[in-house]
């Protein structure tokens, strides 16, 4: 009989599905041949350096993965670290400002701190005060989830934090996971180990993740916009009485 059913096989194929992994990707980032497929059809042994990678990258409890303890995540020192993983800097050693546009996010959580992947971005250095004595770091809106005050396609400019107790749960951060990258506000859900992502547009309900799945955090400070008009408020709310006025006859 295999051991397709035991533990540690279950748990690692759990881990890479919740990461969002296919078996090529996740074999590729753990140092593993080909795929993982071995591995989670009971061929190959679970190995000791697979175990230590799922720890330094993932922070898996190993007693997690052989069913010895409950707890899935660990906080291990600087593992719990949300500062940058990476910087680059220009001929000067200045820091400067990496860009990552929507289809760059993607890959982000997984190439967080391979240097070779940030040269494929745009970086440059934004002569402003406000800009100085801080890392920051570009990043492209993607979806309506923080409707009406950050729009599709539009690119907030956000400073790295060093602690989750920096937060504030009035200010907006870029959260970066094990498997995607987000904008959100934070509230840290009390007597827990959780924390809550909240977006402003209210058809997208809160929902919460380990603390331990949080790899970066940045706080957002001003955004980049396009196609702006003179529109007021004023005026837009004068178009939407309109509108309701114009609805109202119809229905009558």
């Amino acid at each position: 009989m295999g051991n397709e059913n035991t533990v540690e096989v279950k748990r690692f194929i759990a881990v890479r599905r919740d990461l969002g992994f296919t078996q090529t990707e996740f074999a590729k980032l753990l140092g593993i041949p080909s795929t993982t497929a071995d591995i989670e059809r009971g061929r190959t042994k679970l190995s000791g350096k697979v175990v230590a990678e799922l720890l330094k990258q993932f922070k898996i409890n190993p007693l997690w993965i052989f069913g010895d303890s409950n707890q899935q995540y660990l906080s291990v020192g600087a593992i719990n670290s949300v500062i940058p993983k990476f910087v680059t800097v220009d001929a000067s050693e200045n820091e400067n400002m990496v860009l990552v546009n929507a289809k760059a996010a993607a890959g982000y959580p997984q190439n967080i701190q391979d240097a070779s992947w940030y040269k494929q971005l745009p970086a440059f250095d934004l002569p402003i005060p406000e800009f100085r004595n801080a890392t920051y770091r570009g990043f492209q809106v993607e979806g309506d989830s923080m409707l009406p005050n950050l729009y599709p396609n539009e690119w907030v400019l956000a400073k790295a934090i060093e602690s989750i107790e920096d937060i504030n749960p009035n200010k907006m951060y870029v959260v970066v996971l094990y498997d995607a990258v987000l904008v959100k506000k934070l509230e840290k859900v009390p007597s827990s180990n959780t924390m809550s992502l909240i977006s402003l547009n209210e058809t997208y309900p809160p929902y919460q993740v380990d603390i331990e799945q949080i790899q970066e955090l940045w706080q957002v400070n001003s955004k980049i916009t396009f196609g702006l008009d003179a529109t007021t408020e004023k005026g837009l709310l004068k178009e939407l009485q309109e509108s309701m006025e114009e609805l109202k006859k119809r229905i009558k």
